[in-house]
């Protein structure tokens, strides 16, 4: 039962998140200048034709009303239309870009808990030897370099150099799909391989430490089932949570890499949003990626417990 109110009261947390997120969004375009009437009219209409325009939109209604109004048809999933193009609805528009971003984060999230869970635990393993400075050098060098220094760096050497590797994203395709995925995906999986790694490495010197890994070692265990079964599966649960953090992250941090590599996702979809002033296009970018944000954190908070019998037992 208290586990139920546990999880309970976490979902309506992040319901009061994802509330909070729609009103910051609500309200970005409340306070700059101009509206979606001044938008739509073009810029050498008339102040008659807009204030009508404006009218007819609803916009001299107050603010909360149409608040309330935005939120009732965002749990709908209706955003509107478009300002641009063939102006259609955003929710077509959004829903056929945000494929290419959960492919890519999936992805690249899945490639970095691997190499950082492996990496973490020969680094505490090796404490203090080679192996371990070794790969505390390369994840260090892995959290301070930022995308957008990485990207055109490997593009340079494997597409334009060796000519290994698409560099753009392309209508007319001569690869399979995945090809064109490879340079992005190592892209984005840098910054959370090298923060899992140095994780996964600090948990298991601290699991290394305790004294039931001293009675496996005294009762004579295989090293390799003591590392894996003993101290890594207790060592993991920190790591685990800051996997589902770093996907959530993975999803803002693909804006850069979207546009670099011109990949058709939400990122690059929501800058181009962005710098035409296509309002309805971003309120569905932040609010999709805040929605996915909170549901990733709700599952890591459900997943903690059955993996961990000493949470759930907290909890009860």
């Amino acid at each position: 039962m208290q586990l139920a109110r546990a999880l309970a009261t976490r979902f309506l947390l992040g319901l009061l998140s994802l509330l909070f997120i729609s009103f910051v969004t609500f309200l970005a375009d409340e306070i700059q200048p101009g509206d979606a009437a001044t938008v739509l009219a073009g810029e050498k209409a008339s102040a008659e034709t807009i204030e009508r325009l404006r009218e007819n939109l609803g916009l001299n209604r107050p603010w909360p009303i149409r608040y309330v109004e935005f939120v009732s048809k965002a749990v709908r999933g209706d955003f509107g239309t478009s300002y641009y193009g063939v102006k259609e609805p955003v929710g077509q528009l959004v829903g056929r870009n945000v494929t290419m971003t959960i492919t890519i984060a999936s992805c690249a999230i899945l490639l970095a808990s691997a190499i950082g869970i492996f990496l973490g635990t020969l680094a505490a393993v090796w404490q203090n030897k080679p192996p371990d400075q070794g790969i505390l050098f390369v994840s260090t060098f892995g959290v301070t370099l930022p995308n957008f220094v990485l990207a055109p760096i490997l593009a340079y050497f494997f597409a334009l150099q060796w000519d290994v590797l698409p560099l753009t994203w392309s209508v007319d395709r001569v690869a399979p799909d995945y090809y064109y995925l490879i340079l992005p995906v190592i892209v984005l999986a840098m910054r959370p391989t090298a923060l899992l790694t140095r994780l996964t490495r600090a948990s298991m010197v601290e699991t290394l430490r305790q004294e039931f890994i001293r009675t496996a070692i005294a009762k004579g265990v295989p090293p390799f089932r003591m590392y894996v079964k003993h101290a890594l599966r207790n060592a993991i649960l920190p790591v685990i949570t800051a996997i589902g953090t770093s996907f959530g992250f993975l999803l803002t941090g693909s804006f850069v890499v979207e546009t670099y590599f011109l990949l058709p996702g939400l990122g690059s979809t929501t800058i181009d949003a962005i710098r035409k002033g296509d309002i309805p296009v971003v309120q569905a970018c932040v609010m999709l990626t805040g929605a996915i944000f909170i549901v990733l954190n709700l599952f890591v908070d459900l997943i903690l417990p059955i993996l961990d019998p000493r949470i759930r037992e907290s909890q009860v």
